[in-house]
């Protein structure tokens, strides 16, 4: 057994996910619904991914914050906003050109009978507030990712000042390294949690095949294509923002490939954070840096969510006969960017900002119910492009800061 164990460990972490990958499929295929006994797997793997998803993101950033200054903070904060807004704002364009080069839904007919009922969006305005948390431990509880990054925030620059005091200096130094080991701690329980992840994906995957089967993907398959072709097109964009940084694509992808197979299968931006953070750390990125991005990114920057918005709309305009006019389209790329954050840590946040776009431009909200038969496949691209959008943007913006050189560039 522990021989077993040993030969396990020394296996790759990407080759044990593409393994469990390729055999949830064979799995689910030939079980069907029967391979949901597996569910409960996939559910542990879930809970411990987001049982540490907590200290991870508080002693990464009070660890971050200390390793800069605060007018460096401010920098990086408006470069990384900056980025998500317009990568946001690019793939709702790509979506929406693919789309309209494709024409999916066309032929498409509504079933009158089908309803949908439009979810609460909390709004932009919502969405800042809950930045600051009215109880931190409501904010650690409830998972709010953004009231969490406040509190690392503030104690980080709290511990700041008391390292720079000539009275509290000792003391600061104490609760720093104090910070220091529990960051080491929490990515020791990481690594301890990374052997497990295959097997949840191995039954995550398993229980989505078998229950979605072939008849799901038939049925609105010309949508489900000219998504993922879209979801391409954003993909291939990113690899050339990377290239023109000079970026070694082989060392990136090796390490993202992880996070970006994982929030695949799972359709969890912040489920999958850790693996995320794990990859920065791994490129040699700034610890100040993606200690903020991409528990920010996971939260608001979701490119594949806005590519699935834009094809969306033009399906649904295409389904009633109604093909988009320039200003319609101009107005899904407005409100289809705002919406990304104003829909940010809410569940279903993708049926959520495709109601919110189509209330906007007149589109039937009949076709938003038709299209949540496909929301699993094609929630599994549009998160696993949303993901792959945050660790690029984190890579290019730590090639504006003044580092030395990184994983990512040997």
């Amino acid at each position: 057994m522990k021989h077993l164990m040993k030969r396990y460990f020394d296996v790759s972490l990407i080759a044990k996910i593409t393994t469990a990958l390729i055999a949830g499929i064979a799995v689910g295929f030939i079980f069907g619904e029967d391979a949901a006994v597996l569910a409960p797997v996939g559910d542990l793997m879930l809970r411990l991914l987001q049982f540490i998803i907590v200290p991870l993101i508080l002693f990464t950033l009070i660890v971050g914050v200390n390793q800069t200054t605060v007018g460096g903070l401010g920098r990086m904060g408006g470069k990384v906003f900056i980025y998500y807004l317009l990568t946001s704002a690019i793939a709702i364009v790509v979506g929406t050109s693919v789309a309209s080069l494709f024409n999916p839904g066309t032929g498409t007919t509504l079933d009158g009978s089908e309803s949908f009922q439009t979810p609460d969006n909390p709004g932009v305005t919502e969405v800042i507030l809950n930045i600051v948390p009215d109880n931190i431990a409501v904010a650690f509880t409830e998972m709010n990712l953004l009231g969490i990054i406040f509190t690392a925030f503030a104690f980080g620059i709290a511990l700041t000042s008391l390292r720079s005091s000539s009275t509290y200096k000792e003391m600061g130094e104490r609760l720093y390294r104090g910070a220091e080991a529990l960051n080491e701690l929490t990515l020791t329980v990481m690594k301890g949690i990374l052997q497990f992840i295959p097997f949840g994906i191995f039954a995550i995957i398993a229980e989505i095949v078998g229950s979605q089967g072939a008849n799901t993907l038939l049925s609105l398959g010309n949508f489900i294509l000219v998504l993922y072709i879209a979801l391409a097109v954003q993909l291939g964009l990113y690899i050339v923002f990377l290239l023109a940084a000079k970026t070694n694509l082989g060392a990136f992808f090796r390490e993202a490939r992880t996070p970006m197979l994982t929030a695949f299968v799972t359709q969890s931006s912040s489920g999958t954070l850790p693996l995320t953070l794990n990859a920065a750390r791994d490129l040699g990125l700034k610890q100040s840096l993606y200690g903020f991005s991409l528990p920010l990114g996971a939260t608001i920057n979701m490119d594949g969510a806005a590519i699935r918005v834009a094809v969306s709309a033009v399906f649904a305009a295409n389904v009633v006969g109604e093909p988009l006019s320039f200003v319609a389209i101009l107005q899904i790329v407005i409100v289809g960017t705002l919406a990304t954050v104003g829909t940010a840590g809410v569940p279903g946040a993708g049926i959520i900002m495709i109601a919110t776009v189509f209330s906007q431009v007149g589109l039937p909200m009949e076709a938003v119910a038709l299209l949540t038969a496909v929301d699993v496949l094609v929630g599994m691209g549009a998160t696993a492009l949303n993901v792959t959008g945050d660790l690029v943007g984190t890579t290019l913006i730590n090639k504006t800061e003044k580092t030395g050189s990184t994983t990512a560039e040997k």
